[in-house]
């Protein structure tokens, strides 16, 4: 379903704190996520949604939310056609394609597309 919430992240400043922090007020536990070269660890929050946890030296203070689209590149189109704005979408090799968004209120947010096709860019 378009526009449903479906990832989130929390850039942390130590992961292992956050991680026991969400784990003891939510009980979420956090598995390393296998990418290489980079400590990102995930969590499943239900069976459709769950999120990223991983080291920031340059946090916003606000989780990243991700909403899932089967169109990517328009509903880029349509947050900049509607008075938002978005970066051009990136791979997530094997995974699919995100996009960094604001809103015409300037309220930060992510795209998101399923795709395993999905390559890293040459």
């Amino acid at each position: 379903m378009a526009g449903r919430l479906v990832h989130f992240e929390v850039q942390a400043e130590d992961p292992d704190r956050a991680a026991a922090f969400y784990g003891a007020v939510f009980g979420w536990n956090f598995a390393d996520s296998g990418m290489p070269g980079m400590d990102y660890r995930m969590t499943q929050t239900s069976e459709n949604q769950g999120g990223g946890l991983y080291k920031s030296d340059d946090r916003s203070g606000h989780l990243i939310v991700y909403f899932d689209t089967d169109d990517i590149d328009g509903s880029i189109e349509k947050v900049r056609d509607n008075g938002g704005e978005a970066d051009d979408k990136q791979p997530i090799p094997g995974v699919g394609w995100f996009a960094s968004a604001k809103d015409s209120e300037g309220n930060a947010f992510s795209l998101f597309q399923s795709d395993e096709t999905a390559a890293p860019p040459s």
